[in-house]
């Protein structure tokens, strides 16, 4: 299995950039904001999600942990398949698409392509009670094709998650600790929660 990817970001077309990895090209299909924030020239790292089919491979890629985490929840729902996965993780940043799960806002990930009013529902039913409580409450904004900065990654949690915690107790756990600490300290407030 291949867990990440780090190269020079060689083309992009899509939502799938090519990422040179020591003179062989990576093509990695991504989350519109994921797709939006990275330059032609520049090095990045992508966690990786590799699909394997009778017909096909495909490489799946996220800036975060935490958004690799969240497309194996969704694609763990009967119905929702990587595309459908990618798409529902292209309606906006990976913490609004969590949000919204969390608040069980079914028409926000209905917006998906491919993704209907029944799968929605899905997708709420399975994964309400594992990606942790919510940050905000209230609908969640599509804000598809609308990134005009990189999306604020939370360090602390992808901590939380390389450190063997799901999605819902990472969250659970940085519920109550400041997020303007260092990333540091707020690690160790978790831990001691």
């Amino acid at each position: 299995m291949i867990s990440h990817i780090k190269g020079t970001i060689d083309e992009k077309f899509g939502n799938s950039i090519i990422i040179d990895v020591n003179g062989v090209g990576y093509e990695v299909t991504v989350p519109t904001p994921d797709f939006e924030n990275v330059k032609l020239g520049e090095t990045r790292k992508f966690y990786t999600y590799h699909a394997v089919r009778e017909q096909s491979e495909e490489l799946y890629g996220f800036s975060s942990l935490m958004a690799k985490k969240l497309f194996e929840l969704l694609i763990s729902v009967q119905g929702i398949g990587p595309k459908a996965g990618i798409a529902i993780l292209s309606l906006a940043e990976v913490e609004d698409v969590r949000n919204a799960i969390a608040n069980s806002d079914t028409a926000f990930i209905s917006k998906a392509s491919g993704v209907g009013k029944k799968s929605a529902e899905r997708v709420i039913v399975d994964l309400s009670d594992k990606v942790g409580i919510p940050s905000k409450y209230g609908a969640t904004e599509v804000k598809f094709g609308v990134s005009s900065a990189p999306a604020e990654k939370d360090d602390a949690l992808d901590a939380l998650i390389a450190l063997g915690f799901n999605l819902k107790e990472a969250t659970e756990a940085l519920a109550d600790v400041d997020p303007n600490l260092p990333v540091e300290e707020r690690v160790k407030l978790a831990l001691k929660r």
